[in-house]
């Protein structure tokens, strides 16, 4: 939804009101759209982690340990959520969530959230108040995205948001003249909402990084998170800031330092996160994203061992960073080229893949809720028309109770390697990676699985 630009001009709005502007907000944040980069960098041994396909990845390293008080799973609201329905599907939602609480994040910006500064002296906080009431509500620990930025600071006129800007300048940066402005913003968010303790800043370096055949502007970014970090922790010294929430784009080939048989990280990546990394004024957290398939949609060497490129990422963070807190802010394991799963499937690799997330070490995953209104969604954590849980929100709850980020995993092997087992000493979860039955005996019980089933057992 970037414009080609950062100076493009805007036409004068058309007075679309509110509603219309909410319609305009699009909900997906995926990973970035930049073609293969065969020549990005210079090859070296890198880091991997274990890869291969259906095989059950070896579990004779313990994972690094993780703050037992850190929070580790969750989910970000994005343009249709619970508290836009009615407030009895509202409650309905937030009676659910509330009975396993979780994190929930919400940007500033886009994604639910009309613009929050229209002009340099006038705010707008109704979207915000009413998704942070709704994390409340639910139970949830409210994580807050600063990200996106309002028109006027980024070559567009002041007042709210026109329908032209949505479509096409949600995702631009601010200029950097603004910079400033933006963490003014920030800060002001900050302080609103005081009972917010984790922020992260900006998104996929939107704007920053239009072409990723080409290297990032990380300098751009790296100034303008400079500038939010300051500014956020002048107002609260108390807020849990990360970044860089930069997307971990990955090819089938091309010269990098962290390659597996998932694939090959776009080494523009690799350096705009260095540059970051050894620039920011500080940090709490790593914000990262990314997906298992490709660039080119592509599953290697297919969609059950394209999840190991979660954990060579997360192993390939903490060594950088001296063991921090990793966030994985979104994460997708399904190809965006129209790809088509059951249900069951699709549960089935979100399984495995949080399954790399735990036993990788990493500290927090937020999943990507792609929420419709009132149609039916593979993937909803509930049911659009009635707000019931789904099977995803059922799984996500699931590692919220049994693999919480102090969880101590068992080394549990499974006799047939296409059966993946992830175990703590009270609970595991098993997931056949398989379109037909298996049989596996794990931890000196006899499992039959169904083609896909996800089945958790008490130890």
């Amino acid at each position: 939804m970037a414009s080609d630009s950062g100076k493009t001009m805007w036409r004068r709005p058309a007075g679309a009101i509110a509603a219309v502007a909410l319609a305009m907000i699009v909900a997906g944040c995926g990973p970035g759209d930049g073609g293969p980069n065969p020549d990005a960098g210079q090859a070296t041994s890198g880091t991997t982690a274990e890869t291969g396909a259906p095989a059950q990845p070896s579990a004779t390293a313990k994972p690094p340990a993780v703050d037992p008080g850190w929070p580790r799973w969750g989910f970000t609201h994005t343009g249709t959520s619970a508290n836009n329905i009615s407030p009895r599907f509202e409650q309905t939602v937030a009676g659910s969530l509330s009975q396993t609480p979780m994190l929930q994040n919400q940007h500033i910006m886009g994604f639910g959230a009309l613009n929050p500064q229209p002009r340099r002296q006038e705010f707008f906080w109704e979207d915000l108040d009413s998704r942070t009431g709704f994390m409340k509500a639910s139970g949830g620990t409210q994580v807050i995205t600063l990200c996106c930025a309002p028109d006027w600071m980024k070559g567009g006129p002041e007042g709210m948001t026109s329908g032209e800007g949505w479509a096409e300048h949600l995702e631009d940066a601010p200029y950097p003249e603004h910079f400033d402005d933006f963490a003014r913003l920030a800060a002001t968010v900050a302080e609103r909402y005081r009972d917010v303790e984790y922020f992260m800043v900006w998104n996929e370096f939107k704007g920053f990084w239009k072409d990723h055949r080409k290297p990032a502007d990380y300098k751009g970014y790296t100034q303008l998170y400079n500038k939010v970090y300051d500014a956020v922790k002048a107002v609260r010294p108390d807020a849990k800031i990360g970044g860089p929430y930069l997307g971990f784009d990955s090819n089938r080939s091309g010269r990098s330092e962290l390659r597996g048989d998932w694939g090959v990280v776009n080494q523009n990546v690799l350096d705009a996160f260095n540059y970051w990394n050894e620039h920011k004024k500080g940090a709490d957290f790593i914000v990262v994203d990314g997906a298992s398939p490709t660039d080119a949609h592509e599953l290697l060497p297919d969609e059950f061992g394209a999840l190991s490129k979660f954990s060579a990422v997360t192993t390939w963070l903490r060594e950088k960073t001296g063991d921090m807190p990793i966030w994985w802010s979104e994460w997708y394991f399904q190809p965006e080229n129209g790809t088509k799963w059951p249900e069951g499937k699709r549960l089935a690799v979100q399984a495995a893949s949080m399954m790399e997330f735990a036993r990788s070490g990493a500290a927090t995953a937020l999943y990507w809720n792609p929420q419709t209104k009132d149609t039916a969604c593979n993937g909803c954590l509930w049911d659009p028309r009635t707000g019931a849980p789904s099977a995803t929100q059922r799984l996500i709850e699931n590692f919220v109770k049994w693999f919480p980020a102090g969880a101590k995993l068992d080394e549990v092997s499974s006799s047939d390697p296409k059966v993946r087992v992830l175990a703590q000493p009270e609970q595991l979860v098993l997931v056949n990676t398989t379109d037909g039955a298996a049989t596996a005996e794990v931890d000196g019980k006899e499992y039959e699985l169904k083609p896909y089933e996800v089945r958790w057992s008490s130890r």
